[in-house]
């Protein structure tokens, strides 16, 4: 592969990764939020949610195995799992591992989640918005595409969509109802054991 070729899919992986994270957190906020009022919720919309988180990190995976194939920016393998170890835009490189490792941590238990407890799932699943913002900083600090206009025009426009559904979410937040809301985000996203009737 050419170098120009692998910088390109490495770009490209990058920027479609953080969209799909951005896009999960965008609904995921959707959902709490209660802007979507459908009830009960179909299957589909909490299937939609987990595809995305999903498929984020498979374009991650894309984005890393471009970055160490290319050789303009001599990456190796423990610079893309150990922040701070590169001499390549250290800083802006370890954004990006910190988000990689927070997106992780969100999809494994979400993965595990018929076998975590709901307080578990919550606080990991918190962890989304530190995927967004850190994310966020890595694209805008890392590639030369934050000279970009339409590049930040799109930043903006998500960023502003993601603090707007935030502000929402905050200002619906009702502590007696937060364990009810939480637990039948939860038991919906569980799927059901053939041995147990579902609910």
């Amino acid at each position: 592969m050419t170098t120009q070729l692998t910088w390109d899919v490495a770009r490209a992986g990058g920027f479609v990764a953080w969209g799909l994270a951005a896009a999960s957190v965008v609904w995921g906020l959707a959902i709490s939020s209660r802007i979507a009022r459908t009830r009960p919720w179909p299957a589909w919309l909490l299937d939609l949610h987990r595809f995305l988180g999903g498929i984020a990190v498979v374009f991650v995976v894309v984005h890393v195995a471009a970055i160490l194939a290319d050789s303009y920016t001599s990456i190796g393998l423990t610079n893309v799992l150990v922040p701070l170890t590169g001499t390549w835009h250290p800083l802006a490189v370890a954004w990006g591992i910190v988000a990689f490792y927070a997106l992780l941590a969100v999809e494994l238990t979400s993965l595990a989640r018929s076998r975590l407890s709901l307080r578990v799932w919550r606080r990991v699943h918190f962890a989304s918005f530190a995927v967004f913002v850190t994310s966020t900083i890595h694209a805008l600090t890392a590639g030369t595409d934050a000279r970009s206009a339409p590049f930040l025009d799109v930043m903006i426009g998500v960023c502003s969509v993601v603090l707007a559904l935030l502000v929402v979410r905050i200002t619906r937040y009702r502590p007696s109802a937060r364990v009810a809301r939480a637990a039948m985000l939860y038991a919906i996203s569980v799927p059901s054991r053939p041995d147990v009737p579902a609910s």
